[in-house]
């Protein structure tokens, strides 16, 4: 074929008559000319498209793409030249992908890992049954359905310390004995769902490794333990009375270096406010029947993974709080990755706080609702508006708190304020306000209310529920706002004989726990607070006063909230240990609720 016959396109010739000359040539000239035609608009398209990571080439791979936008047009067109060229590699495509997040692990991490050694653990003693036992309660916490352990407060005689506190109830009667209920109201069993939540998620990854679905609990790192034994140690811990004890002194305490955690508000950060003793924040509490594993802040926040773990009540309760949010920040991965919701750097006047631990997609927060019912408003006949106690309404934040997996109610303080210790015309029902009446009563029905909404609105297979019991007040000498004080306080008291009557809130408070269809677990903390007449903040609330100042009868001593470091951390200390009963129980019933 001569080279007239085809000229270049830009020589001139019309491109009509150069189409005429093409469609006139031999049938081999026209297939090679379609097949190469076809051949160099499939590799164009396929260079578009599918640019070369080769930059030798930078013409290409820039055609479509910019820094910007060239994983989105990857991930447009991955899944289409997979299935056009299986054999070219799309691992780089999925890797740019945004993959979700992994199922949070309900799993405690291996025993080795955690829980710092206490010698006492070792070989721990098998809890016979409590001599103070009631003679018609379960003598001990049964393994699977029931966790129930009960004992008699002792009552206190010949008591000489003042009684002059405000926030102390007149004894109980002599008959009416008061019953400290471990778990759950005595004569009431855990359901077999109780702990789902803790462990809800891992059960998927059971089916998926036909594993054993019995849950690996840590231990004390003791040399040659086995899960065995671990085991064994866990169900001791579940028999074991926890809240008869002894404080006792231990130097490796506290849990976090004093005046390390910035998150401690004033009122609680005695060694910043110039506390000059130390002795109050290096005891811990040890229950006559067992030992009490230390809390490992790093092991907690894996048992708390995806979850959301609340704190319902008055101020004592943000006590309680604070010290769990430092105790687990102290042991976070990254602490910049620890911080409150709305930046808070401050804990009070806020309806709610709540601290995100990022790398662990948990939260731990408080709502303030010191009743746990409504304040509410009324007019009088002149028209102007007063304060009432709404004793058949919750909580207004309660909707926003009764889906979490972990919540822990408390009250009690705040109804020994003038108000509702006298009670008249102040506590309301309906459109009812009444004239006069008792605040025990006036307590029963709030907290009635409070059990019914519970049971209305917690899912037991979603949520654990505990309630913190009242936390002792020392103050001496007068009442909180007469010139009652504390600050000369330095040591726990050591003779049973000093301690308080057990408080009558608290009889009413288990009454109404037995009438409940939700499993609470009562943190009956009264009477290991009772011994710490020394680790209130009393003087030491503020910062910068002088000496005159802080013995001013004006100023205000505070002998009812504590020192942090100091006992709220025991408090949860216990709310740890539960938690780890609560997980190996749940893993002996084998099948898991989804």
């Amino acid at each position: 074929m001569a080279d007239a016959k085809h000229p270049p396109l830009g020589s001139g010739v019309p491109v009509l008559s150069e189409l005429r000359s093409i469609l006139r040539a031999p049938r081999r000239t026209n297939l090679f000319a379609y097949g190469s035609m076809f051949a160099f608009l499939a590799l164009t398209v396929f260079l578009l498209f599918n640019p070369s990571s080769n930059s030798s080439s930078p013409w290409l791979s820039s055609i479509f793409t910019s820094p910007s936008t060239a994983d989105t047009y990857r991930s447009q067109f991955s899944s289409l030249f997979s299935f056009l060229f299986p054999n070219s590699s799309s691992s780089t495509t999925s890797a740019s992908l945004p993959q979700p997040p992994p199922a949070p692990n309900f799993s405690p991490p291996p025993l080795s890992s955690y829980l710092p050694p206490r010698s006492e653990i070792v070989s721990p003693p098998l809890i016979a049954k409590n001599h103070t036992q009631d003679a018609d309660l379960p003598s001990s916490r049964e393994t699977g359905d029931k966790i129930a352990t009960t004992a008699k407060q002792p009552q206190a005689t010949n008591r000489t310390r003042n009684s002059s506190d405000p926030s102390t109830p007149s004894p109980p009667a002599k008959n009416d004995t008061a019953k400290v209920v471990r778990g759950v109201p005595a004569d009431k069993g855990i359901s077999s769902n109780y702990t789902a939540s803790l462990l809800k998620k891992q059960s998927n990854n059971n089916k998926t490794s036909n594993t054993n679905s019995s849950v690996t609990v840590p231990a004390p790192r003791v040399t040659g333990a086995t899960q065995e034994k671990v085991n064994d140690w866990v169900k001791s811990l579940g028999k074991c009375d926890f809240f008869d004890g002894e404080w006792v002194k231990e130097d490796s305490y506290p849990l976090y270096k004093p005046g390390s955690c910035s998150l401690i508000d004033e009122q609680f950060n005695c060694v910043l406010n110039g506390r000059p003793d130390t002795d109050y924040h290096k005891f811990r509490w040890k229950p006559k029947g067992c030992d009490l594993p230390r809390l490992n802040g790093s092991h907690m926040l894996e048992m708390l993974k995806g979850k959301r773990l609340v704190f319902v009540g008055d101020s004592l309760n943000r006590n309680m709080w604070e010290s769990l949010v430092c105790i687990l920040r102290s042991s976070a991965k990254d602490k910049n990755n620890v911080y409150e919701v709305n930046g808070r750097q401050h804990f009070r006047g806020e309806a709610s706080y709540s601290f995100i631990f990022r790398d662990y997609n948990c939260t731990v927060e408080f709502f303030v609702s010191p009743f746990l019912v409504r304040e509410w408003e009324v007019s009088d006949k002149s028209g102007h508006k007063k304060e009432t106690l709404r004793l058949d309404l919750v909580g207004q934040s309660c909707d926003q708190y009764k889906g979490a997996d972990i919540i822990v109610f408390n009250t009690g303080h705040w109804w020994t304020h003038d108000k509702t210790s006298k009670g008249k015309d102040y506590y309301q029902e309906g459109s009812h306000v009444y004239g006069e009446l008792n605040v025990l009563e006036a307590f029963r029905k709030a907290l009635t209310t409070w059990a019914r909404w519970v049971d209305a609105n917690v899912n037991p297979v979603k949520s654990l529920v505990f309630f913190r019991g009242y936390s002792d007040s020392h103050f001496s000498g007068g009442q909180w706002n007469s010139g009652g004080q504390c600050d000369h306080e330095t040591q726990p008291i050591k003779n049973d004989t000093y301690l308080r009557e057990y408080p009558p809130k608290m009889i009413v408070l288990e009454r109404v726990m037995k009438g409940m269809k939700t499993p609470v677990t009562y943190l009956n903390i009264t009477r290991m607070t009772d011994y710490r007449k020394d680790g209130h903040p009393s003087i030491y609330r503020k910062r910068n006063l002088t000496d005159a100042e802080r013995k001013s009868p004006l100023m205000f001593q505070d002998c009812s909230h504590w020192c942090l470091p100091g006992v709220p951390d025991a408090w949860n200390e216990i709310l740890y240990a539960e938690l780890l009963v609560k997980l190996n129980q749940k893993g002996q019933q084998g099948q898991l609720h989804q």
